[in-house]
């Protein structure tokens, strides 16, 4: 069975995906990939540039179609997942905002406070009437993160959510992620490894084409697979 759009409960919920097989020039990918990621979680995937992390996030939010993925939300089907409302929202690594929506008509949409979203970045506030390409690449980033911590979802996906944005900020927009936690699931893909390990709660790498979970710690299995953590 699966969800029917527009019906998605409230509550606790697990989203699991597996069954992923990619491959790109007969050059496998993805394969013997397991995820799972519950509410009231922050879920770190690491792994190196080229290693398919952007494609998993596509694969479980929908956005990449691939025979025979399995996304699940308490064990019943949910693809493509984005077409559940409410179930979750994605932040590529290319901007997501419309160029021609201000950041507070953006939130309109989302049904997103923005003053509560921006309440502790005061260096947002001047700028809610701006568009996306009137903002520099960092400060249009934060705004992104920020409107999807803040939307209505049970979880939320991020590709690269930290980058350029200034390490002024970072410590803060943690913080703004610890307390989204309460209320959804967040999975996060960064290449700042020190973000990511001091956030999540689950650590998964992906290596060669398959997604390991990673034990109680985390930097030195990463350092046993070659990684350095800077």
């Amino acid at each position: 069975m699966s969800w029917r759009a527009g019906l998605f409960p409230p509550g606790p919920h697990v989203l699991e995906a597996d069954g992923i097989q990619v491959s790109f020039g007969g050059r496998p990918v993805l394969s013997h990939v397991y995820l799972r990621v519950q509410t009231g979680q922050i879920v770190g995937l690491l792994g190196r540039n080229g290693s398919g992390k952007s494609t998993l996030l596509q694969t479980v939010f929908g956005a990449r179609a691939v025979p025979d993925a399995s996304v699940r939300v308490n064990g019943r089907r949910a693809v493509p997942a984005f077409q559940t409302a409410g179930l979750l929202n994605y932040l590529p690594q290319v901007p997501l905002l419309p160029a021609h929506l201000t950041l507070a008509q953006a939130a309109r949409l989302l049904r997103v406070n923005l003053e509560k979203a921006t309440a502790n970045f005061p260096d947002l506030h001047a700028q809610l009437g701006a568009r996306p390409g009137e903002l520099s690449g960092g400060t249009a980033r934060l705004a992104q993160v920020l409107l999807l911590l803040h939307a209505d979802t049970s979880f939320s996906l991020f590709d690269e959510p930290f980058s350029g944005i200034m390490p002024v900020h970072l410590e803060t927009l943690a913080v703004e992620m610890q307390q989204a936690k309460q209320r959804k699931g967040l999975l996060l893909s960064d290449h700042r490894y020190v973000e990511v390990l001091a956030l999540s709660d689950v650590v998964y790498l992906l290596h060669q084409g398959r997604l390991f979970k990673l034990g109680a710690d985390p930097q030195a299995e990463l350092a046993a697979h070659g990684y350095l953590v800077a």
